[in-house]
């Protein structure tokens, strides 16, 4: 919309009284730059301008700077609490590996103490893994991961790198049950190692360990003494660690010593066992005894007076004399 001329600007009037004020205005400006320029008053007084208008400047944009602020800590915090959780994340992961890489070290050196007693004893081993454990009250007894289908029997002894550990009592398609010779129920024929006593180590209602309740009272029996499987009545082999004796005390009774060992046997941490299959039967029937008899000069038919001392041929000539008369 044009403006009329009673609105016009009075600067730019177009009367005479207008274009002189503009011509002043004109003149002014130009001496302010000159003398700015030659002799720096205008700085002065810009400076001193600057040093009041700050602070208005300052305040003006402190609602502004705040909210910046406020949101630049806001960030800050949520990328410290997202790279906290980040590397709390790493460090859990880092310590699941690490314990992974422990057990399975761990797990490394059972099976390495297993192998090395298969190929120092020398027997016919089956490796089978502990799939289940149930040491509740009076039972006492592993599942194992293998069964009839890989060639388990009821009566096989279980051993670990340490010692005896029990023998099968039940054997399904695909599992097997260990009774532990910690079973009240169980009992082991052993030799002490020391002397040679051999006595019958029974399981005791504590669960870890095994009781000797009829020693000899004359029987020499310490604490510390070894108990080795004795091999009678055929189902352990003779040779393999039980236990070792931890308590020696006359029974009740008084006739008999009493003595309690700790099992050799780590039946709470082992996790994998071997199997003792049958020893290998004697191909064929036994070999024949060679017979005893008399000796060779004695035989029926033999010059027995030629070969006989001098008094025993004179007796033999009397015998001899007697029978024809």
């Amino acid at each position: 919309m044009a403006r009329t001329r009673d609105e016009s600007s009075p600067l730019f009037a177009g009367n005479a009284a207008g274009t002189l004020r503009l011509i002043v205005y004109l003149a002014l400006a130009v001496v302010l730059m000159v003398l700015d320029q030659r002799n720096g008053w205008l700085w002065r007084i810009r400076y001193s301008a600057a040093v009041v208008v700050e602070p208005v400047y300052r305040l003006a944009a402190l609602p502004a700077t705040g909210i910046r602020a406020v949101s630049v800590a806001f960030a800050d915090r949520e990328r410290l609490t997202s790279q906290n959780q980040r590397l709390r994340e790493d460090l859990l992961l880092a310590n699941a590996k690490l314990n992974r890489m422990a057990a399975v070290a761990e797990q490394n050196q059972r099976l390495k103490e297993l192998l090395d007693t298969q190929h120092s004893l020398e027997l016919n081993v089956q490796l089978a893994r502990v799939i289940g454990v149930d040491l509740g009250a009076f039972r006492y007894q592993l599942t194992l991961n293998m069964g009839a289908r890989d060639g388990v029997k009821p009566g096989q002894p279980v051993i670990d790198a340490h010692g005896v550990m029990g023998q099968v009592k039940e054997v399904l398609p695909n599992t097997s049950v260990v009774m532990l010779i910690t079973d009240p129920e169980h009992a082991i024929p052993v030799v002490i190692e020391r002397t040679g006593l051999r006595t019958v180590a029974y399981g005791s209602r504590e669960g870890d360990r095994l009781s000797l309740p009829s020693i000899p009272l004359v029987a020499d029996v310490r604490v510390g003494d070894k108990l080795l499987t004795s091999g009678i009545g055929g189902r352990f082999p003779p040779g393999f660690p039980v236990g070792e004796i931890s308590e020696v005390a006359p029974a009740a009774t008084g006739m008999f010593l009493v003595a309690h060992a700790q099992l050799a046997a780590d039946i709470e941490r082992s996790a994998d066992v071997l199997l003792l299959r049958d020893q290998p039967e004697p191909d064929g029937p036994p070999p024949l005894v060679k017979p005893m008899g008399p000796p060779s000069d004695l035989a029926p038919g033999a010059d027995h007076a030629a070969t006989a001392p001098p008094a025993t041929r004179a007796a033999m000539r009397r015998s001899a004399r007697g029978v024809s008369r």
